[in-house]
Formats: C-alpha cells, structure tokens, sequence
C-alpha cells in the first residue's frame, strides 16, 4: 500500500477480509520512488502504524521546519531523506531544485513525520496540511485514522478553514459506507472520546465521493476550496 497515507484500519480490513500480505511504502517521485517500507509479516509489532524503515543507502532525518535542526525521536518534524535514489533536481528548473534539495544533499519531502528508537518512520501528514487552532497543532491524519475506525465511514479527508476567532477550524469531509447514514453528532462524540476537545472537528460534511488524483490521492486543496466558496 501506498500513493496516499494508509490507515491501520485498512490495512487490518486487508487481513480480514482478504487474508494476505500487506506493506506499507512511503516515498517521492523525487526519490525513485521509495524512501522507507515496511516488510511482508513485519516483525515489529507496531509496524501497521508505521510505513517502516529507511530502506538500504538511505538516510532519514526529522527536523524543524523552522530551523533545520534535528528533533528528538518522537518528535514531530519535516521528512528529509538522502540516497543514490535522490533525484539530482527537477528539469530546467534550479530555483524549484536549491528549495527541495539542500546544499547536503538532503531531500525536503514536506511531510511531517517522526522516528521511533527502532528506526521506524510515521507520516503525520503534510506540512502544508497541518492545522493552527488557537495556537495548537492539529495534524489531520490522526483525526482521519481516527475516524476510519467508525465502522459507518468509509473514507474521511480532515481539512482546516480559517476562522476569524480561532485562527482556523477542522472540518471533516467524511464519506458514509453504504447502507449506514452515521450523523455529525454521533461522529463528534465518536472523536471526542478517543481525542482531546480542540482536535475534534466543528464542521461536518457528508460526501458521496472525493476529489481524487490520478494516483488515487484526495485533493485536500479542491475540498478547502469548494467549502469556502459554499459558505
């Protein structure tokens, strides 16, 4: 699995009903196309919340996105990555080149991610993704992982909008499985039982289908954009 991130809830659905193998893949274009993976029958117990190790050649370090200075393991950071597999920069473009890649060689991903003391890598979403409610980080994975487990939802994509009181609100776009009709206050107290008050969303949008890439991604940006021309 791979291309967006991947809910540990559907990797389990995978074993459960299709009762095969499953590996996690994170990577870029810019980086032939891996950067960390899983294993088939992963030995680490909590690999399912993970998408594995730096695979061989390669280097990863979280840093601050502000600073450049590597963070503490555990410690949420930007994704940075060198290996034979970096590209060497995009096509007749340098300025796009010296900002993703650093003078050492470094690879800026743009993804928030941290290391465990295993030397396993979580993605916690994009940088440009993360939330700012009332001065606190909100990173919209792990409300989406979250809601993934309610099993009227089939798929969910967490959004923040600005708010002229708060800086910005979370909004969840969230997709019923079908035959189930799940309401916004049943889902709010879903969250709110598994998360702290300020992450759970305050806007609630039921949706038939999602704005998708070509790769299968949802286009958080069309969802933000569609919601604040509708309101």
């Amino acid at each position: 699995m791979g291309g967006a991130p991947v809910p540990p809830e559907l990797v389990r659905r995978a074993f459960a009903e299709f009762d095969t193998d499953v590996a996690i893949g994170f990577g870029q274009t810019e980086s032939s196309p891996y950067i960390a993976h899983t294993l088939p029958r992963d030995p680490n117990p909590q690999w399912i919340d993970t998408v594995g190790r730096p695979l061989p050649q390669t280097e990863i370090k979280i840093t601050n996105p502000d600073t450049g200075e590597i963070v503490p393991l555990g410690v949420i950071g930007e994704v940075c990555a060198k290996s034979i597999c970096v590209m060497k920069g995009y096509f007749g473009n340098p300025k796009a080149t010296a900002e993703t890649i650093d003078a050492q060689g470094w690879l800026h991903t743009g993804d928030l991610g941290s290391l465990d003391a295993q030397g396993y890598l979580r993605i916690h979403g994009r940088i440009k993704d993360m939330i700012i409610r009332g001065g606190e980080n909100i990173y919209p994975r792990e409300v989406e992982d979250v809601l993934c487990t309610h099993p009227g939802v089939a798929q969910v994509s967490v959004v923040g909008v600005p708010d002229a009181e708060w800086g910005e609100v979370v909004v969840a776009f969230v997709q019923p499985r079908p035959g189930c009709d799940p309401g916004s206050d049943e889902l709010a107290g879903f969250c709110r039982a598994r998360l702290a008050a300020y992450k759970t969303p305050r806007v609630w949008r039921f949706v038939d289908h999602f704005p998708q890439t070509a790769s299968g991604k949802i286009q958080k940006f069309v969802l933000r954009q569609e919601f604040m021309a509708s309101s």
